[in-house]
């Protein structure tokens, strides 16, 4: 990620008051809520639905990065991408399985994709994608991977805005080997 950060992470040095106590937590840890913090009032409302999505999800914490790897690679936010990457290396991702993220895999892994790109592509589940997920994962994981869509589609958005940085020790790994 070379391109010139437009609106830097905050520095602790310039953390809002108003959010002193979230400096200490998550949003002082990633340059991506660095970055929402200069708006207080969103990062505030953000945390509780950070909470759910990242750490409470029914679809648990290795669909959890399946669905937010598809949702970076197909908005093309690198950011998200590299930090993922880790993160499900971390869980025991081969690189296979995270390549594979950038086509269509197979079996739950491509059940997940296609509905992530059906989100993205159409806005909505269509009745026969929304049956089978309810049917493999149950109905809070169908709602949770559209909240978790959303919620990265955001983050997104923000990052590729503003060109956020990444984060000390998060690999580039966004354009891959063969590119």
């Amino acid at each position: 990620m070379t391109e010139k950060t437009t609106l830097p992470p905050l520095e602790d040095r310039d953390w809002p008051a108003e959010i002193a106590d979230m400096k200490d937590g998550f949003a002082g840890t990633l340059n991506v809520y660095r970055t929402m913090a200069h708006h207080p009032d969103l990062l505030s409302a953000w945390a509780p639905l950070r909470r759910h999505v990242v750490q409470e999800s029914a679809l648990g914490p290795e669909r959890s990065e399946l669905v937010i790897l598809r949702v970076a690679f197909r908005l093309g936010a690198a950011y998200e991408w590299n930090h993922h990457v880790d993160r499900a290396t971390k869980l025991g991702f081969s690189a296979q399985r995270i390549a594979a993220l950038r086509a269509v895999p197979e079996g739950e892994d491509g059940l997940l994709a296609r509905a992530v790109d059906m989100l993205i592509d159409t806005h909505r589940l269509s009745p026969a994608i929304e049956t089978a997920l309810a049917e493999a994962f149950g109905r809070p994981a169908v709602f949770d991977l559209m909240a978790t869509v959303g919620f990265y589609s955001v983050l997104g958005y923000i990052v590729m805005t503003y060109a956020t940085p990444l984060d000390s020790g998060i690999a580039d790994v966004f354009a891959g080997p063969d590119e």
